[in-house]
């Protein structure tokens, strides 16, 4: 079976299906908002030069050295762009969790995953459409599908916007309220992803399974350049060992579930796309406990 066979999926969603996954979409992004305080952004007040920096290489090296790394592995045009994706959503929350375990710099990492969550609804469908049209391969498949830009921008700055400033709106004026949601809220929007993610893998499993030593090369090799991007960043800033760690899983941690409902509900349901962020998801928590374990050990 030939990896590129993945070009050819598409997870195709019923009227019903669509409007569901949209909903998981605006759940996760509620649950992430119902997380934020304002003093979750205080890093920027105490060390306003680190902040910006690790801002900086979450939202531009990251991407960027996606960029590069296509270039130099020539995925399958789907492919390339569930990595383009992947590489523009907002940092995960446990990329907080990591950096609490390898007594990395908390503070920091949670400054860092706020900033990035908040401005994901405006960066996100901007990043995810410069980088997929830069690269050629990926500019040529969304033509194919009639892919409609000024739509997914606008589609998905709404989807992630409304919910994310009705989030932090929530969390500020009634933060009792807001911790009582944010559980349910997120569990909603995880059941939501975990049927559209049964739904294609149930549909496509002998091609996917065939495929998954491939996917999961990629998927290594890249996750595997955004931690050393972390790892650079901090070296560049001269920062401490737990600032330098919280910065490793900040980069090299990603969202992977926000992708995939965006990939399944803007991208026409590109398959390929899609089980890039699957088995992403899946990797960064086995490469991050690794990491995890490395550093308490090793002690760098």
């Amino acid at each position: 079976m030939e990896i590129a066979a993945l070009d050819e999926i598409r997870i195709a969603l019923d009227p019903v299906g669509q409007v569901g996954l949209a909903l998981a979409l605006m759940l996760i992004m509620f649950s992430i908002a119902l997380n934020l305080r304002v003093k979750d952004f205080v890093f920027l007040l105490q060390r306003p030069a680190l902040f910006v920096a690790g801002v900086a290489a979450q939202i531009i090296a990251l991407p960027f050295i996606t960029f590069l790394l296509v270039q130099v592995l020539e995925p399958p045009p789907s492919i390339a762009l569930g990595m383009f994706v992947v590489a523009c959503c907002p940092g995960g929350a446990v990329s907080n969790l990591l950096t609490y375990w390898s007594s990395g710099n908390v503070a920091y990492s949670v400054s860092l995953t706020a900033t990035s969550s908040a401005l994901a609804a405006l960066l996100t469908p901007a990043l995810i459409l410069f980088w997929s049209k830069l690269y050629a391969p990926t500019a040529t498949l969304l033509s194919s599908i009639a892919f409609d830009s000024v739509a997914f921008l606008a589609q998905t700055t709404i989807l992630l916007a409304v919910p994310l400033a009705t989030g932090m709106l929530l969390a500020a004026r009634a933060p009792d309220l807001a911790r009582r949601l944010q559980k349910p809220a997120a569990l909603a929007g995880a059941l939501g992803l975990v049927g559209a993610i049964v739904y294609g893998t149930v549909q496509f499993f002998p091609l996917l399974v065939a495929a998954l030593p491939m996917l999961l090369v990629f998927t290594m090799l890249h996750n595997a350049a955004a931690f050393v991007t972390g790892a650079i960043a901090g070296l560049l800033m001269r920062a401490d060992v737990p600032t330098r760690r919280a910065l490793i899983f900040e980069v090299g941690i990603q969202n992977s579930g926000l992708a995939i409902v965006i990939l399944l509900g803007q991208f026409d349901g590109l398959g390929g796309a899609a089980a890039i962020a699957a088995v992403w998801g899946v990797w960064h928590l086995i490469a991050g406990g690794a990491l995890v374990g490395v550093m308490r050990r090793y002690d760098i």
